[in-house]
């Protein structure tokens, strides 16, 4: 595992949904420390700085709280706005770096097994990422998963794809994490009508209306 990046926080005076909205218009994000029978702590931390981390696929951050201690954490959850693009919460959990935890890894797809080059093939990515069991200093920002081990078969399972030392994976061994499926063309048989040129339409004959009967008008008066 990489070094633990570090980041600056800074405990929130107040909390609540107004003060929230005004941390993030001036750049920070609101977040929370708790875990490991210690009272939650209301933070705040830059937001472009945590973006950046979080797209590196960084689960571990180590927290200096300014004026107080420093907190090595997890980062277990993030809350989303509503329109589900954009980080506007998130919650840390104080671990220590040899316990284990549960933590989902980005999956890394590379290579192109050989039956997805056969004719009508398409190759579809089950899971984009994978939750494991590992020691907080044993999580790896990534798990690459090579489809050349695919070769001919058309799924390839969690139980086939190899991982890094020290992590177990929560799903069940067959479970897929990527499969091929062929589409056949098939020409659509229909049966021929004969047309045949000059033949009049048939007459249409409705039903008239109790009050044209009684007028006796069989259409519609101008």
């Amino acid at each position: 595992m990489p070094k633990t990046p570090s980041i600056t926080a800074t405990t929130r005076e107040r909390t609540g949904s107004r003060y929230a909205q005004r941390l993030r218009k001036q750049g920070r994000l609101p977040a929370v420390i708790y875990g490991h029978e210690t009272d939650p702590m209301s933070i705040s931390v830059d937001e472009k700085e945590m973006l950046i981390h979080l797209k590196h696929g960084t689960h571990v951050l180590s927290l200096n709280v300014e004026g107080g201690s420093k907190e090595t954490c997890l980062v277990k959850e993030l809350q989303f706005g509503y329109l589900g693009d954009n980080v506007i919460h998130v919650d840390f959990a104080r671990v220590d770096l040899d316990e284990e935890v549960h933590v989902h890894v980005h999956l890394n797809f590379v290579g192109e097994p050989a039956s997805a080059r056969k004719t009508g093939a398409i190759l579809s990515h089950d899971l984009t990422e994978l939750e494991v069991i590992c020691k907080v200093n044993e999580i790896p920002d990534e798990i690459r998963v090579d489809l050349n081990l695919m070769e001919e078969a058309t799924v390839l399972t969690v139980g086939e794809v190899p991982l890094p030392p020290g992590l177990r994976a929560t799903a069940h061994p067959g479970t897929p994490v990527a499969h091929i499926s062929f589409v056949h063309k098939e020409e659509a048989v229909g049966e021929e009508v004969e047309v045949v040129s000059g033949a009049e339409e048939p007459e249409v004959i409705t039903e008239a209306k109790p009050d044209e009967a009684e007028s006796g008008e069989g259409g519609t008066s101008t």
